[in-house]
């Protein structure tokens, strides 16, 4: 006995005082957790501040199957009355079915919470009342935060917005471009466990609080937005184009109120869902540019009022072809030498006598405006995957490459680039970078609004609405002569200006430009003496017009857009306005 004390004695100081503190931090380290505090996601909403995207609470429901088992084992050896790990298993399954219906499956479950597996998810993104009200009799079931990501809108503007992963961080779009700012910043807390896995009372400490993500205003009107893709959508479906897009901007801001894109996807259901198989995940009107044609005009029309080399009135005698530096460009119509003002050489769309245009402005002072109305350079607009186009170095122009730029080939722009380009012309010669976030207010309230391009200044005011009148010729009707190639895209009661366009697309086979493929654009502004709104469109490889109609334009759909803007806001009718000269006798 003496012996037995002895060794008791011994063990007794051996655990109390020299493994003492082994065993002490072991303790504590098997009952001490640290648990992540998730912040909200961010909303994002348009310039209204109705949602576009925002987040709901929602849970995930755990299961530790080895460690549970185990317990409820221990558990039932003590208390025969306590139930075995299969009946609770059996009982789980059924409380789970019954509450969460199609969204669990009973045989699943039951062989998730029977494997030998360490950890489980047994439903994800389950309404937070339902998951209470499980865990609540089913202590051994886990819940953590797992939201989930609502877009009210289905599909609109996701080609804006973009789309989250399944854990909630951004994936494409603005939602990936501005996951520092949507996402916050998690926070975190300790607390002590008891043997049922339950916090023990009064251990809660070093509590971070997380910081919530901040809510993105768009400068998008998504009433306007939900127009534009439905008018977009139809337009392509009734052109059989390959894909079609518009852009519509504030004239005066250049912010970006609607930007819509055919075959958008819906980030409601997921981007991997088969739905969204063959839908379109990028942004084109940013991302993919194009040759503009006709509508890069525009520049020369420009250069050769501002720098004094012709005026409205003027008359050319211009030729059915013209032949520079070796290239020989004709127009899209056979004629002889025709008498065109200078702005039936736009209205008309003349390729001839923007050349000879051109050839008075010169290759240096061309390359300057093309440089100031910003093409070759991204906007800045605030969204991924912005491309800045192409624009050969003045210093590696060909022979040929004057007789291409000034009529819209041989350089290639995002449709935001062209609609900032007559955006230009709208704010009177002043273009200001588009942008598409208008305000970021955090958790906390503080507002803070992104830095303002500075505006850059192309032309003077007095071009710039020179050129603004001369491009209403694009729309003017007439039996006669006096016809712009743009009439479609006249609204009844409204002054617009604009441009039409037709670019050769390549052919790769060849290498050379295509007799039978095209990008066909639109660009204007309306009401032309006080612009409010600039409208761009392209359509890639159209069979009809934009309504279905015969020939390839775009006119109608620039028409749907600009009069569904001008009546839903109100603005006045336009004064009668005299009628335009585009060829003399």
């Amino acid at each position: 006995m003496t012996l037995m004390l002895v060794a008791v004695v011994v063990k007794l100081m051996w655990v109390q005082v020299v493994r003492a503190p082994e065993l002490s931090a072991q303790s504590a380290s098997q009952r001490t957790v640290t648990t992540k505090l998730p912040a909200t996601r961010g909303d994002i909403v348009d310039t209204n501040g109705k949602p576009l995207a925002y987040t709901v609470d929602a849970r995930a429901l755990t299961f530790q199957p080895v460690r549970v088992r185990d317990e409820l084992a221990e558990a039932h050896a003590k208390d025969p009355e306590a139930p075995t790990a299969e009946e609770y298993i059996d009982k789980a399954v059924a409380k789970l079915s019954a509450m969460l219906g199609d969204k669990v499956d009973a045989r699943e479950l039951r062989k998730e919470m029977a494997s030998d597996k360490q950890f489980v998810y047994l439903a994800r993104q389950v309404d937070p009342r339902k998951a209470t009200a499980i865990t609540e009799e089913f202590s051994k079931i886990g819940s953590d935060p797992d939201n989930i990501r609502e877009y009210p809108g289905g599909a609109l503007a996701a080609n804006i917005l973009g789309a989250t992963r399944w854990d909630g961080s951004g994936l494409i779009g603005l939602e990936s471009s501005m996951q520092s700012v949507l996402a916050g910043t998690a926070g975190s807390k300790t607390y002590d466990r008891g043997s049922g896995g339950d916090i023990i009372p009064g251990s809660v400490r070093d509590v971070h609080p997380a910081q919530n993500g901040s809510t993105v205003r768009l400068t998008i009107d998504s009433d306007l937005q939900y127009f534009v893709q439905n008018a977009v959508q139809k337009a392509k479906d009734a052109s059989g184009a390959k894909n079609v897009s518009a852009v519509v901007l504030d004239a005066d801001t250049a912010h970006v109120l609607a930007m819509s894109n055919d075959n958008t996807f819906d980030p409601s259901i997921g981007v991997g869902d088969p739905a969204n198989d063959h839908a379109e995940l990028g942004n084109p009107s940013v991302t993919t540019p194009f040759e503009p044609g006709s509508v890069n005009k525009i520049i020369t029309a420009s250069a050769a009022i501002e720098y004094g080399l012709t005026t409205p009135e003027e008359v050319l005698q211009v030729p059915g072809s013209i032949t520079m530096d070796g290239v020989t460009v004709s127009d899209a119509w056979p004629h002889g030498v025709a008498p065109y003002t200078t702005t039936g050489i736009f209205g008309k769309s003349s390729n001839v006598g923007t050349l000879m245009l051109a050839q008075r402005v010169g290759q240096d002072r061309f390359a300057q405006m093309v440089k100031k109305f910003g093409l070759g350079q991204r906007t800045g607009v605030g969204l991924p995957g912005e491309s800045a186009g192409a624009v050969p170095p003045e210093d590696q122009w060909t022979a040929g490459t004057f007789a291409n730029l000034p009529i819209g080939q041989g350089l290639s722009m995002t449709l935001l680039q062209m609609a900032d380009m007559y955006q230009t012309i709208a704010n009177d010669g002043l273009r200001v970078p588009p942008r598409i976030v208008e305000k970021i207010v955090g958790p906390d309230g503080q507002v803070t609004t992104p830095e303002e391009p500075e505006p850059v200044r192309v032309v003077s005011p007095e071009t710039a609405r020179t050129v603004r009148d001369m491009f209403r010729a694009v729309v003017q009707d007439d039996d006669g002569n006096q016809r712009g190639t743009g009439v479609p895209a006249a609204v009844e009661g409204y002054q617009v200006s604009g441009k039409t366009g037709t670019a050769q697309q390549i052919d790769p086979e060849c290498g050379c430009y295509s007799n039978s493929d095209y990008w066909i654009t639109f660009a204007g502004m309306a009401p032309t003496q006080d612009p409010r709104f600039v409208v761009a469109v392209m359509m890639d490889r159209p069979q009809r017009s934009a309504d279905g109609s015969g020939g390839m334009s775009a006119a109608p759909l620039f028409h749907d857009i600009a009069s569904w803007l001008l009546q839903r806001e109100q603005v006045p009718l336009s004064p009668p306005a005299p009628r335009l000269v585009l060829q003399a006798g």
